[in-house]
């Protein structure tokens, strides 16, 4: 496997279209933002799908800024992966567990990027600065894709 690509996985007690929901609405990722960058959606529609761009008001190292992604991969329920200007895409797959819920891969990919850029962003802590955020991530989507689901259900 390429070294400029950080995954990780968790199962999800909640339907592909409950997490896909928060997943695909950029308003929803300062909600599951594990690394604490994400500080709030500037523009973009409620709903990503294909080519759909949305900005994204971030923190890193403490200085903030905001960035303008585009949507590049897109599979309802199933699929959904934006990139920016700097090439590196976010990608997150789900696939249906026969229990009803959803296995949820986070990846951070940028085997785009020339390998001496790589290694700048190694020297910046990355990728184990991007594992640990997967991590926290993939915990709070969890957390709040069960949510989801049990209010859905209650609603019932």
């Amino acid at each position: 496997m390429d070294d400029r690509l950080v995954s990780a996985g968790i199962t999800v007690d909640a339907p592909p279209h409950v997490v896909f929901a928060i997943v695909a609405d950029p308003g929803h990722h300062p909600r599951i933002d594990g690394s604490g960058s994400v500080r709030g959606l500037v523009a973009g529609p409620d709903r990503l799908s294909p080519g759909a761009t949305f900005g994204v008001s971030m923190r890193l190292f403490g200085v903030p800024y905001t960035i303008r992604n585009r949507v590049v991969e897109f599979e309802q329920d199933r699929l959904v992966a934006w990139r920016h200007f700097g090439a590196h895409r976010w990608r997150y797959e789900l696939e249906p567990t026969p229990e009803g819920g959803t296995r949820v891969t986070e990846t951070f990919d940028y085997s785009r990027y020339a390998r001496a850029w790589a290694a700048v962003l190694r020297l910046a802590g990355f990728p184990g600065r991007n594992r640990r955020g997967i991590t926290a991530t993939l915990e709070r989507l969890k957390a709040a894709a069960e949510a989801d689901a049990r209010a859905a259900r209650s609603h019932d």
